[in-house]
C-alpha cells in the first residue's frame, strides 16, 4: 500500500491496482501549485464532508477518470445526481470494494457545500486492504468515539488531522492515536493557511515524547506501508 500526500487534506492511496484519492483539493491551494490534478489517477475518490477544501477538484478529476465518488449518502448523491458515478454510505456501514474494505466511522465537525446546502454528517474511513488497515479522521474533533475503533480493526497507521482552529491541535491528535491504539502517525490538514499553521519541529518532539512517529510529508512525497 502506497499512500502519497497531495496537500491540506488530500492523500492518495495505491492498493492492489487500484487508485483512492481522498478529499481532493489541490488547485486552489497554492503550497500544491507543483501539482497537476490532469496526471493523477483515480478509480475511487473517498470524501469525508462537503466542505470546499475538501471537495474542490472532485468534479474536474471525476470527469477525466470516471472514478466512483464514494461518500456519506448526501454527498455521494450530490455527486450522483450531476452524473458522476457514485457509492453512497453511511456511518458504521462498511463495503468490500475491488481493493479492499472501506468503513465509515464518526467524525464531530460540520459539512456544507459552498452554497450553504446540506452535506450530511461529517465521517472518517478505515480502510482495510493489502494486509495494512488504516484510519483517516477526517477534520473531527477529539472524541471518545475513536475507541471503538481498534475494538475491530489493529490499525497500521492513523492519518489526523493536526492543525487546530477547524480539527484537532497536536495534543488532542497524541490523544487520538492513544484511542485508536496507532502509534504511526501521518499528519494532514496543516499549514494551508495562516489558522493552521503549526511548528513542524515542535509537533514531531511532542509525538516522540509519547512514544509515537508523526510523519509531516513533502506534498508529492509517498510513503509504503
Amino acid at each position: 500500500m502506497k499512500i502519497t500526500f497531495y496537500g491540506h487534506a488530500c492523500v492518495a492511496i495505491d492498493v492492489s491496482g487500484k487508485h483512492i484519492l481522498v478529499d481532493p483539493f489541490i488547485t486552489a491551494n497554492p503550497k500544491a501549485s507543483h501539482i497537476d490534478i490532469n496526471l493523477l489517477k483515480a478509480d475511487y475518490i473517498l470524501l469525508t464532508h462537503a466542505h470546499r477544501d475538501h471537495i474542490l477538484d472532485v468534479e474536474a478529476i471525476a470527469k477525466r477518470t470516471d472514478a466512483t465518488i464514494v461518500s456519506t449518502y448526501e454527498v455521494a448523491t450530490h455527486f450522483g445526481d450531476k452524473g458522476y458515478k457514485y457509492h453512497p454510505m453511511n456511518h458504521g456501514g462498511s463495503w468490500q470494494f475491488d481493493f479492499g474494505k472501506v468503513k465509515i466511522v464518526n467524525a464531530v465537525h460540520s459539512s456544507s457545500f459552498s452554497d450553504g446546502s446540506y452535506g450530511g454528517n461529517p465521517a472518517g474511513f478505515v480502510i482495510e486492504g493489502e494486509h495494512k488497515k488504516i484510519y483517516i479522521s477526517g477534520d473531527t474533533a477529539l472524541t471518545y468515539d475513536m475507541k471503538l475503533i481498534p475494538l475491530r480493526t489493529k490499525l497500521d497507521l492513523a492519518i489526523l488531522s493536526i492543525g487546530n482552529n477547524f480539527t484537532m491541535d497536536v495534543d488532542d491528535a497524541i490523544i487520538a492515536a492513544d484511542f485508536v491504539e496507532c502509534d504511526k502517525i501521518l499528519g494532514v490538514h496543516y499549514d494551508t493557511f495562516g489558522y493552521i499553521e503549526i511548528d513542524h519541529d515542535q509537533a514531531k518532539k511532542k509525538f516522540f515524547d509519547a512514544q509515537k512517529d508523526l510523519m509531516l510529508l513533502e506534498i508529492g512525497q509517498s510513503i509504503n506501508l
